[in-house]
């Protein structure tokens, strides 16, 4: 079957949007990769909410390369054009997250949606976030200006929600080190707003490519890939027990897990994921203990497709047992209605 669109045409320029970034961003990654010798292209998988009658998308994805640990770039559009009774009209996303092979490559995470209600009303949500296993003062600041010049007098407040929402506060720590979170962004004027969010989404594809192209081929250290597993189970510890979006879209269907799964990394210790629980609040220790026995028991554990599904359910179970844990996740300044409340 095939997938259906929104009818508004504000999502339809959306759309337009986010598939654009998504040509852009695989075009550049593949480019990247190519200069390390690998030219294996990222692959289309399509997923479908309801067969396609509330609309789905196409993921991007590759693994186990010479370049790419994991990388996924993940296009989504669901509506509700034939619910008039929901609040939520559309919602509209490109939701990406890369992870680099070579440890002193640094993964990247970007998302740029826009969510519009039934009554007309909408707005963005524009995040990106540098995350290197080993940081360098270099990629940083590079990240950092492309971000600054691309949002311009919105940088500062982006900057201090991405760090309160990248905050982990069990670990005392952040997950990444520049980090850029607007959230419920609407200036009144649509025009000015998707630009706003093309312009920062491209800065980002050009920052990260250009960082990637150099990061690729750097000297790997013989304590790198401990390094790196270190920070690989601190990313998954953050997105399963902190991710607010992550956690929404889990609780709201069970029709693609593995897609919103995509940003895990393929590989993590499951005993330093479990040495965490003692640090987290009730009942947060109970939720870790269980995405620990999700994972497969090997050293180091690997993220399989059948663990994503496992760790998935878990993340579902755990919250619809206890809804007051979802207080404990993160946010910036504010929480809009949530998507959760309104699919």
């Amino acid at each position: 079957m095939s997938r259906t669109l929104p009818s508004s045409g504000h999502a339809a320029r959306a759309i337009t949007l986010v598939e654009d970034l998504q040509r852009q961003l695989v075009a550049r990654l593949e480019q990247a990769a190519a200069t390390v010798g690998d030219r294996q292209s990222l692959q289309p998988v399509e997923w479908l909410r309801d067969e396609g009658r509330h609309g789905g998308g196409v993921r991007y994805v590759t693994g186990d390369t010479v370049a790419f640990d994991r990388a996924s770039v993940n296009v989504s559009s669901i509506h509700y054009d034939d619910v008039p009774e929901k609040r939520l009209a559309s919602a509209t996303a490109i939701s990406t997250i890369v992870h680099p092979s070579p440890p002193r490559a640094p993964s990247m995470h970007m998302h740029i949606s826009w969510t519009e209600m039934r009554d007309g009303r909408g707005y963005w949500r524009v995040m990106a976030d540098l995350n290197p296993s080993i940081p360098l003062a270099a990629d940083e600041e590079a990240f950092t200006v492309a971000l600054r010049d691309a949002a311009g007098d919105t940088y500062e407040e982006g900057a201090a929600q991405g760090d309160r929402y990248f905050a982990i506060p069990a670990l005392d720590r952040h997950r990444g080190v520049t980090h850029f979170y607007l959230e419920g962004h609407h200036s009144g004027d649509f025009d000015a707003d998707e630009a706003f969010a093309r312009r920062v989404g491209e800065a980002v594809i050009a920052a990260y490519g250009a960082i990637l192209d150099e990061a690729l081929g750097r000297e790997i250290q013989r304590e790198d890939r401990a390094v790196q597993l270190a920070y690989h189970t601190l990313y998954l510890f953050q997105v399963l027990t902190l991710d607010r979006g992550t956690t929404s879209g889990l609780l709201v269907h069970d029709q693609n897990d593995v897609g919103i799964l995509g940003s895990l990394p393929s590989h993590v210790d499951r005993a330093l994921l479990a040495s965490w629980r003692g640090q987290v609040p009730e009942p947060q220790g109970e939720l870790v203990d269980r995405l620990v026995a999700a994972l497969p028991d090997q050293v180091p554990s690997p993220v399989t497709v059948e663990a994503k599904r496992a760790l998935a359910a878990t993340v579902r179970e755990h919250y619809r047992a206890h809804p007051e844990a979802l207080d404990l996740q993160a946010r910036g300044n504010i929480v809009p209605p949530t998507v959760a409340n309104h699919r």
